[in-house]
């Protein structure tokens, strides 16, 4: 409006009257066009603030840091198992055994930079490799075969049950990392080392592969544990059933997520304000609680982080926080775009096409099969109405955008990045069965 006005006055060639003219809409209309755009703005904030966008509390952000650059101090990446940061210690009198008698034994852990279907067809593959095992007295020649590490994969399952137990929405987490590690299991050797020898060093040979792996790495994420105690004396519920159990959360700060790490049948629902939470239980005595703080990640500094920070983590739109409000699913193209593109993990990706094959069968999609190259990440979730039998597939075909995404994420992890965003459609559409594949 304002440019409007400039421009009439600028077009009139009577001096005099542009200055009255000119003076009048500054006093007047002026001071109503401004009144006018500031209601409007505020009248926009309180429609965007009134869809609260509460799941950003409990966006995962996971990382990968070896022993050696590890921070203990970190602003807010943790271990997945805060046992990974410990000496790890070696049972002597069984790796004797098996290297004299033979027998399976898992001694470490090794995390492999190459895409998850190529680790997987390596496990497959029954695959020995050559090792060493030396000690004080010698050096004695060992084998090794590769099996799948899911300890960190089971810690994404508990927090799917925790998430369910307290109530909140489930949003895939984003850990390409986790399906990375394999634990070198040694199946026997040559040579009678003895129980009581000292064992200096194992090394082991993955030949073609070995200039992809990693020793002493272990995954991170944002969720820290906490022990939290209540504040006061249980306060009983208004079903004269259960009590109120209410840990403040100032001192560890409201701005995080919070989760309540309870035994099943311990928490019958929780209250959330901004500055605490409120816990029903059946428990009517004061202790504390086990608790998984989701930490809000701040810009750091001063921490080197060899490998990339990624996230579950949406675009703050308005137009995602309505669609969350709603129910209904729009079962449209533009609808999926919309999803895939709301997360931040589709940086440089872009979906091209989306097909719909097969059915009861699936003879005609048969020989599509070998293009997938995703895999499901929320296995746990089970669907109790449907079954995988005859169910049709939605192959969504994605390409490198203009901006592109090997520049951004490592090559190995970006086939782990699709099988996030299709098993994130894979949420929304359950009655089909979601594959993924590149252009």
């Amino acid at each position: 409006m304002k440019e409007l006005v400039q421009d009439r006055l600028s077009k009139m060639d009577d001096l005099e009257q542009r200055r009255l003219l000119k003076n009048m809409m500054a006093g007047v209309f002026m001071n109503l066009v401004e009144y006018q755009e500031e209601m409007t703005r505020q009248l926009e904030r309180r429609v965007f603030e009134e869809i609260e966008n509460t799941e950003e509390k409990f966006d995962v952000y996971v990382s990968l840091t070896s022993r050696e650059d590890y921070d203990p101090i970190h602003e807010f990446l943790y271990p997945v198992l805060p046992s990974d940061t410990k000496d790890k210690v070696m049972d002597i009198s069984r790796v004797a055994e098996v290297v004299r008698e033979g027998g399976a034994l898992p001694l470490f852990t090794l995390f492999l930079e190459m895409e998850t279907d190529q680790i997987t067809a390596l496990v497959r593959s029954k695959r020995v490799f050559e090792g060493t095992l030396v000690t004080e007295t010698g050096s004695y020649p060992i084998r090794f075969r590769l099996e799948h590490n899911r300890s960190y994969i089971l810690e994404i399952e508990k927090l799917y049950l925790m998430f369910m137990q307290n109530g909140m929405p489930w949003k895939t987490i984003n850990h390409p990392y986790a399906y990375k590690f394999v634990d070198c299991v040694l199946v026997g050797g040559e040579g009678q080392p003895s129980a009581d020898e000292e064992i200096h060093e194992i090394t082991i040979s993955l030949e073609e592969f070995d200039s992809f792996k990693k020793v002493d790495v272990f995954p991170l994420w944002n969720i820290e544990r906490l022990s939290l105690k209540n504040s006061g004396f249980p306060i009983p519920a208004i079903d004269h059933v259960n009590y109120e159990h209410v840990l403040p959360l100032r001192k560890t700060g409201p701005e995080h997520g919070y989760l309540i790490d309870g035994v099943e049948g311990d928490i019958r629902y929780i209250k959330r304000t901004e500055e605490e939470l409120t816990i029903v239980t059946p428990r009517d005595k004061s202790g504390e609680w086990n608790v998984l703080k989701v930490t809000k990640p701040v810009s750091t500094r001063l921490s080197r982080q060899t490998y990339p920070v990624l996230s579950n983590r949406r675009q703050d739109s308005f137009l995602g926080r309505y669609a969350g409000k709603q129910a209904v699913i729009v079962r449209a193209k533009a609808e999926i775009t919309r999803i895939v593109h709301s997360f931040e993990a589709a940086q440089g990706l872009e979906l091209e096409r989306v097909d719909i094959w097969g059915g009861t069968g699936r003879n005609d999609v048969s020989k599509l099969l070998s293009k997938t190259r995703t895999y499901p990440l929320n296995p746990f979730v089970s669907d109790n109405v449907r079954t995988e039998e005859g169910k049709q597939i939605m192959r969504l075909a994605f390409r490198h955008g203009s901006a592109d995404a090997s520049s951004t994420f490592p090559a190995y992890i970006l086939s782990d990045l699709l099988s996030f965003l299709v098993s994130e459609v894979q949420m929304y559409f359950p009655e089909y069965k979601c594959e993924g594949e590149w252009l």
